[in-house]
C-alpha cells in the first residue's frame, strides 16, 4: 500500500569529518576507521502508511557497517521508536525503515545481515538555536551541532545520496551509543541535518 513520510533527519556517525556514505560512490566510501557506526534520528512531521497516521513519531536507526565500505554490507541494525508508538504504527514504521515497503531505505535492506529486534523506549528531545540533544532510552544520546561559516551561513552538502536528502547542513556530533547486541559501542564525530520527503508503494 502507498505510504509517505516527511520530517527531519539527523545523521551522526563515527567517521572523522563527513561520512563517505553521503557521496554514494564506492570508490569514495572508504571508512576512515575501517568501519562505521551510526545513529540516525528521524523526526516525522507528517506520515501515513496503509491508512495508519505516523505524525509526530520519532525513529532512531542504529547501524554498524564493518567495512571497508558501506557497500560491502554485512551490517547490523536496530530500529528504535518512541514509547508513544502504537502497535499499528510500529508495524508500519518497521516496514518502512527496514526497506520492506520500498522507498529510500530499500537499498539498505540488501546490506543488512543482522537485523536486531525493534525496541520502543522513551526518547527525549532538547534543542535550542545552536544544538540538539536526544536521549534514547538506555542506549545513549545523540548530540548534534549544525555548522555555520564565519558569516553565520549554514555549511551545506547539496544533492547528497543515497537517502535522497537534498540540502544537508553539516553538523558535527558527539553522540555516545551502547547496545550489547551490536558489534561495538561507539562515539560519533561527524553528522548532518536535513529534511526528508519519502514515499513508496
Amino acid at each position: 500500500m502507498p505510504w509517505n513520510l516527511n520530517g527531519q533527519i539527523v545523521e551522526t556517525c563515527s567517521c572523522n569529518v563527513v561520512c563517505p556514505c553521503w557521496f554514494g560512490v564506492k570508490e569514495l566510501q572508504i571508512m576512515d576507521q575501517g568501519w562505521c557506526d551510526s545513529a540516525l534520528l528521524f523526526r516525522i512531521s507528517e506520515g501515513d502508511s496503509d491508512g495508519v497516521k505516523l505524525d509526530g513519531r520519532i525513529v532512531v536507526m542504529a547501524m554498524d557497517f564493518p567495512g571497508p565500505t558501506m557497500l560491502d554490507g554485512n551490517a547490523t541494525t536496530r530500529i528504535i521508536v518512541d514509547d508513544a508508538t502504537t502497535p499499528e504504527q510500529m508495524r508500519e514504521l518497521e516496514g518502512i525503515f527496514s526497506g520492506a515497503k520500498g522507498g529510500s531505505m530499500e537499498r539498505y535492506a540488501t546490506l543488512v545481515t543482522n537485523r536486531l529486534p525493534s525496541e520502543k523506549v522513551a526518547i527525549q528531545v532538547q534543542e535550542d538555536a545552536d544544538s540538539l540533544t536526544v536521549t534514547v532510552g538506555d542506549f545513549g544520546q545523540i548530540r548534534s551541532k549544525p555548522l555555520k561559516n564565519e558569516a553565520g551561513k549554514p555549511v551545506m552538502l547539496e544533492n547528497a545520496g543515497p537517502l535522497r536528502i537534498n540540502g544537508v547542513q553539516i553538523a558535527p556530533s558527539s553522540s555516545r551509543w551502547t547496545d550489547s547486541a551490536m558489534p561495538r559501542s561507539f562515539e560519533t564525530k561527524s553528522g548532518g541535518i536535513g529534511e526528508f520527503n519519502w514515499s513508496g508503494n
